[in-house]
Order: C-alpha cells, then structure tokens, then sequence
C-alpha cells in the first residue's frame, strides 16, 4: 500500500512544485522595455554623426527610391570579389552558385528565387533597386541590411552584374566536360 502512495506522490510531484516560489522568479522581476518610459527609443538628434563602426542603414520609403540609388562602390575587381564571397554566404542557398535559382534551399520553395542571370536583373533592373531588395528584402527573400553594411552590399551588387554570369558560364563548361 504504502508503494502505491509513494508513487502516486511521485506522480504528482511536478503539478505541486509549479507553487514554489522559485518557479515564479521570471514573472515577478523588474523588466525594462525599451519602447516605454523615459528612456524609451528616440530618433537621433539632430546634426548627429555615427561613430565609426556602427552601421547606419538608408530608409527608402518605396522601389522608386531605391531604384534611383547609385552605387558607390565602382565595379572593381576587388570589390567583385568581396562581392562574390558575400554571394556564396548570404545568396547561394537560395538562387545557387550559378545565380539561376537552384540552390538547395530554393528547390524547396513553391516559387523558385529569381534567375539572376536572366537579362532583366542584369540589364533593365537599376542597381539601386537591386541593393534595395539585398538591404530590405521582400515577402519571400530575407532583408540583409542588418547582416552586412550598405558597402558591403554594393559588392554583391557588383559581383551580380559584373561576375555572375561569368562565373556561372565557367560552371556550365565544367559541368559540361564532366557528362560523358
């Protein structure tokens, strides 16, 4: 009889330790919340410099805006590179080494990612509305603002319009000698 008492107390063990006070320390702190009080989020002040080392993202308010952006950075060699290296961390799981849309994260969309190859995004598309989509994302493609600097960004713009369709030819030859 008396296992069966023990065992029955063992059971509800858990329901009865929701009670003690230790189980209460998280709902019962102070907690500061930023959006609130006197110390809550305020724009910068004016005639305000950012200091080195932080990153200021640029508000665009529509496609318009970003599409009439030029782009800083000049289509160097070395900027295409460092464009290229943030590609293959930050685009390859989605539109692929080759830029068409078939990286492996991207097969399992129901909509594949954009061909960045395809005349449209290397011709008609304005760089600046390419860096808008990279900087602030859209309703399928992650924003990368935060994950890299507007410099950066304008890189992987670069390497887009200046190195992809070239490294993607170089893939398809390699491709190609190696079917038999």
């Amino acid at each position: 009889m008396s296992s069966k008492i023990l065992a029955v107390c063992l059971a509800l063990l858990p329901a009865v330790s929701v009670g003690w006070p230790w189980s209460r320390d998280m709902m019962n702190q102070i907690s500061v919340k930023p959006e609130h009080g006197p110390d809550s989020i305020r724009l910068f002040p004016q005639r305000s410099v950012p200091m080195a080392g932080t990153k200021v993202l640029i508000h665009l308010h529509d496609a318009d805006a970003a599409a009439k952006l030029l782009n800083p950075n000049p289509p160097t060699v070395e900027s295409v590179q460092r464009g290229k290296k943030f590609y293959q961390v930050f685009c390859t799981p989605c539109h692929g080494q080759s830029g068409t849309g078939d990286g492996l994260v991207g097969e399992k969309f129901l909509i594949r990612p954009f061909d960045l190859t395809a005349e449209n995004e290397q011709v008609t598309m304005p760089v600046g509305y390419i860096f808008g989509k990279v900087m602030y994302g859209d309703a399928i493609m992650p924003g990368y603002g935060n994950d890299m600097s507007p410099s950066e960004i304008w890189d992987v713009v670069n390497y887009v319009r200046h190195g992809l369709v070239s490294d993607s030819a170089a893939l398809a030859a390699v491709a190609a000698i190696k079917k038999p």
